[in-house]
């Protein structure tokens, strides 16, 4: 069995923490089911210091009434069995996997959307866990600077960060880390180590197409002006995982607007199309093949498309599962 290291951002003040937050093993494809929550006393080390996107955060205590905003966080606290600490969610990007549909059966959604600062902190919350940066805001759930004077402790998913703090590139181990952070932020250190072994076990057991240079569109959304993956986030980690060349590879940013002309010209072999409820793949297969600009790409003639849940596709517990559905679909479609 083989191990990696990597280097973890957050610090312990206090008792060391167990060495399998930073060794785990190395070496299988689906959502890791939900784990019976730990006692936060007798695996934790307090205060926890973490810094998230620029912010510092010190948590004191194991937060127990916590809101979770979108799938990427609501579906991480499941799967390290916090279901029972979840006050509220909001910005569900589809349904739960079936592995965390029982964890999840009794989730209190208060928005479909982003919730505003009233519905949220009327949940009476000590932590919020957002998906995105933009996600605090005073158009949110609030500022962090003034959550935290209100006492709610906040945390960012860091594939999320802007400007500086932006991975480049995201890779899984940067995913992996945040779960062990969030493991050490709410006290089931072991349950994290555990889950991300699991990961590592099946990113390792996964065997990328090797079908030649398979060149890839990652179509997110837009009709005019598309919105595809771009070089540094979790489209490219994914299809780079799956053995695919993403054809915006060379655009240093996660997502990025883009011309159908240069789709057009770079003629890609497959389209890795997200399936979301509000931009269905349906809806984008038939505006590609409606449309007589991009009737003429191979992959839309021959119907070569890989189809992956929104919700697997930002950086979390599922990208893992994405890119070994994504080595399946494409091998079907070389069939």
């Amino acid at each position: 069995m083989r191990f990696c290291m990597r280097h973890s951002r957050f610090l312990f003040i206090g008792v060391a923490t167990s060495a399998a937050l930073l060794l785990s093993g190395c070496a299988a494809a689906a959502t890791p089911a939900a784990t019976p929550a730990e006692s936060p006393a007798a695996s934790a080390s307090y205060p926890v210091t973490v810094e998230n996107c620029g912010t510092n955060l010190t948590v004191t205590k194991a937060p127990e009434r916590i809101v979770s905003i979108k799938s990427s966080a609501t579906e991480l606290l499941l799967a390290l069995g916090l279901g029972d600490r979840i006050v509220g969610s909001a910005f569900l990007d589809g349904p739960l996997p079936s592995e965390l549909a029982t964890a999840g059966a009794d989730l209190n959604v208060v928005s479909d959307f982003l919730p505003g600062q009233e519905v949220v902190l009327g949940l009476n919350p000590d932590f919020i866990y957002g998906g995105w940066e933009s996600n605090f805001s005073t158009d949110g759930v609030g500022e962090r600077d003034a959550l935290t004077a209100l006492g709610v402790g906040t945390y960012v998913s860091p594939a999320a960060c802007k400007g500086d703090f932006m991975p480049n590139p995201l890779t899984f181990d940067s995913v992996f880390t945040e779960i062990e952070e969030a493991g050490a932020i709410f006290g089931v250190e072991s349950a994290a180590a555990k889950l991300v072994s699991t990961l590592n076990d099946d990113l390792a057991g996964l065997t990328p197409s090797t079908a030649g240079t398979t060149t890839a569109l990652w179509y997110s959304s837009g009709t005019t002006t598309p919105y595809v993956g771009a070089g540094i986030g979790s489209p490219e980690m994914i299809m780079d995982a799956a053995g695919l060349t993403n054809i915006f590879a060379d655009v240093r940013d996660t997502w990025t607007s883009v011309g159908w002309e240069s789709i057009i010209e770079a003629n890609p072999s497959v389209i890795v199309l997200v399936d979301a409820t509000w931009n269905t793949a349906a809806s984008k297969i038939a505006h590609l093949e409606s449309d007589p600009a991009t009737q003429v790409l191979d992959a839309v003639k021959n119907q070569r498309y890989i189809i992956l849940p929104f919700a697997s596709t930002e950086a979390g517990i599922r990208n893992v599962e994405a890119a070994s559905s994504t080595i399946t679909q494409l091998a079907d479609l070389n069939e």
